[in-house]
């Protein structure tokens, strides 16, 4: 069964070459100024979804998520709460990886920072040079576009979306964009280099981090899609300009929205991911990434999250049911294989339920991530067989006091045929 994803880069599906061979993935992280909303969730748990499923059929897979800690939103959130920009970047690191921790998916085989690439970008920036791609001017360095001719495939930027990004009379062309920042006065933390102390470039930063990790061609990049363009074109230019074949499927993933608009820090409409954590807990965020295409944006409402919590409550249900029919897995591969439809699983998964097809829908759902056992309290278990006996013996008054105990408990009971199942309700 071969599997196809749809490409940015080529606007068709592509297919991923056969199993044992490798698959190198490359995933933009967050950049860590602030607890992570929600919407930076999304390519996570795609990547480490992706990741879960090639493995299941055979490949090699090393998945690289980066956090970016050296960019200008740092410094501008350490001034406004007067931390030092390295020390927030520590505390907001920490806050990323406890945050995506807690999604219960365990993490990427490596996580490089930005910070600890230094040396990596400045000698992919003094390669640009020496080969006339890129040039010096006052501190900074840029990248020439115009010596990429195939500036724009990526992302169908046109001439305008190109022109405005970055103005600044340094630059030989308005196109051109930063490799290298020369220190500004408020920015309290730089970096020696040839060109004088600074900082890298966002986009230079991935595209070292990406060849130091895969090397300089892999298999799959993949983020979400308002880093489309400038930052994966840009990254594509500085690769591909040098002649690397840099990353050969590039994965869009569509954003969370609220209204009309999609989550973001700079438009000021964010719900963190610890909020979502702590009040909906990880299975429910987990199945409601699943209702949506990876490729598609998604209404990120309660009314959805509800939805997903009734869904969890729901597959609960049957995991404690005794098995009652077989599922048809090869249904989910084939859904898989087809560029990642999740929602189609989902579909599969609910009518495995319907049909009590208990072992396929536990398989489905532990692949990703979702529990499917539970541990419950001995108090718990002691309250379960004594409705049991009651029920048995026809004690109804005893078997509903029972039951009430459970429930006051968060728990919810299921008589059936073999006897009494209690299961967390979520």
């Amino acid at each position: 069964m071969s599997i196809r994803l749809y490409s940015t880069l080529s606007r068709r599906l592509e297919e991923l070459p056969e199993p044992p061979g490798p698959i190198r993935m490359y995933v933009c992280g967050s950049t860590v100024y602030q607890r992570i909303h929600v919407g930076n969730s999304r390519p996570f748990v795609l990547a480490m979804w992706l990741r879960r499923w090639l493995r299941t059929r055979g490949y090699d897979v090393t998945l690289v998520h980066n956090i970016t800690d050296v960019d200008d939103k740092v410094y501008e959130e350490a001034a406004k709460l007067g931390k030092g920009s390295r020390e927030l970047a520590e505390e907001a690191t920490r806050w990323f990886l406890q945050d995506t921790d807690d999604l219960g998916l365990g993490r990427p085989d490596v996580e490089p920072r930005a910070s600890e690439t230094i040396p990596e970008i400045h000698a992919f920036i003094r390669a640009l040079i020496d080969d006339g791609l890129a040039y010096e001017s006052q501190g900074d360095v840029y990248f020439r576009v115009a010596r990429y001719p195939d500036y724009g495939q990526l992302s169908g930027a046109q001439p305008d979306d190109m022109v405005a990004q970055e103005p600044n009379p340094l630059k030989e062309d308005p196109r051109d964009f930063a490799l290298w920042k020369s220190q500004k006065p408020h920015e309290d933390a730089a970096w020696d280099s040839p060109w004088g102390p600074g900082r890298p470039g966002w986009h230079i930063e991935c595209s070292a981090m990406a060849e130091k990790h895969l090397g300089p061609e892999f298999e799959i990049h993949g983020g979400g899609l308002d880093l489309r363009f400038p930052h994966h074109e840009n990254e594509l230019a500085q690769s591909r300009s040098r002649g690397y074949p840099f990353a050969r499927v590039w994965l869009h993933n569509g954003m969370l929205e609220l209204g009309d608009e999609k989550m973001s820090k700079s438009l000021g409409n964010v719900i963190t991911l610890r909020n979502v954590l702590d009040t909906w807990g990880r299975e429910v965020l987990l199945l409601y990434h699943l209702s949506g295409h990876w490729r598609k944006p998604v209404d990120f409402t309660d009314a959805a999250l509800e939805s997903a919590r009734t869904q969890l409550a729901g597959f609960r249900e049957t995991l404690v049911m005794p098995a009652q029919t077989v599922g048809d897995w090869n249904a989910l591969e084939e859904a898989l294989a087809d560029d990642f439809n999740t929602p189609a699983v989902l579909a599969l998964l609910h009518a495995w339920a319907a049909g009590g097809a208990r072992d396929e829908l536990a398989r489905g759902l532990d692949l990703f991530g979702i529990g499917t056992t539970f541990d419950v309290p001995a108090e718990l278990e002691q309250l379960r067989a004594r409705r049991e006996e009651a029920r048995s013996v026809k004690d109804w008054a005893s078997a509903d006091a029972a039951r009430a105990e459970i429930e006051a408990a968060g728990w919810a009971v299921t008589d059936h045929p073999g006897g009494t199942a209690i299961w967390p309700r979520p």
